[in-house]
């Protein structure tokens, strides 16, 4: 914002003293940038020194008051004249919110987009109802007509800037969707050996029940001691082939 440029703007019009520029500079903006005195004193003071204002006595309630010069009529006609330049774009405290926001860990990016995008709307409705009534004012033609016609410009500046916001924040939403979606899955974690039961005991033999003992023959009960899976059966048993029969 150009304060400085804007306080010559408003002395082209006639002397004025600090405070009165302060509440004309609001009156033309809606106090979308609100100043105080120092602001004004301040950027007052660096003017004069570079030539462009001077002070011009005062007024009946003891007001110093400033007066451009011709220095300044010159540097207010090439403010005009030149395009605003926007090949080195003022820092977006929201776009360097979400560039930061990109792979942070202890953030979702799209929380963020979501939040921001409901305040935009609501901040676009706000700037709608001021327009309706900056219009009314406006029609009205009333004695401050050219600070309302000023101030509804500014208005539909700020409405159409919260709109483009809008739909670049429902646009990065969709990127990170897609982009998302094209993402590599992650790895599946290795796999047991292969043949190997579930639970087996390390070094148990392939086709080992689960929770045999290392060392049990393959076909063994669990719990059985190796030396009774190998003992002969009793003579008795294979002859009658009935378990216990003699």
């Amino acid at each position: 914002m150009s304060i400085r440029h804007g306080l010559l703007a408003l002395l082209e019009r006639g002397p004025r003293y600090g405070s009165q520029l302060r509440t004309e500079f609001e009156s033309r903006t809606g106090s979308t940038w609100p100043l105080n005195v120092g602001q004004v004193y301040t950027t007052l003071s660096r003017l004069e020194r570079d030539g462009m204002v001077a002070q011009g006595g005062r007024d009946e309630a003891g007001h110093e008051l400033y007066t451009i010069t011709d220095a300044g009529l010159a540097e207010l006609r090439t403010w005009f004249e030149k395009p605003v330049d926007r090949t080195s774009p003022a820092r977006d405290e929201l776009a360097i919110k979400l560039a930061m926001a990109v792979g942070a860990p202890c953030v979702d990016i799209r929380d963020v987009i979501q939040s921001q995008r409901r305040h935009t709307v609501k901040a676009m409705q706000d700037y709608t109802r001021l327009k309706a009534q900056a219009l009314v004012a406006v029609e009205s033609g009333g004695s401050r007509e050219r600070d309302d016609v000023a101030w509804l410009l500014v208005l539909e500046q700020l409405i159409f800037q919260t709109e483009a916001e809008a739909r670049w924040l429902d646009h990065c939403e969709s990127r990170l969707i897609r982009l998302s979606a094209l993402a590599p899955t992650a790895p599946a974690s290795p796999s047991a050996s292969p043949g190997a039961s579930p639970g087996a005991s390390p070094g148990a033999s392939p086709g080992a029940s689960p929770g045999a003992s290392p060392g049990a023959s393959p076909g063994a009960s669990p719990g059985a001691s190796p030396q009774a899976a190998t003992a002969p059966a009793d003579p008795a048993d294979v002859t009658t082939g009935t378990p216990g029969a003699r």
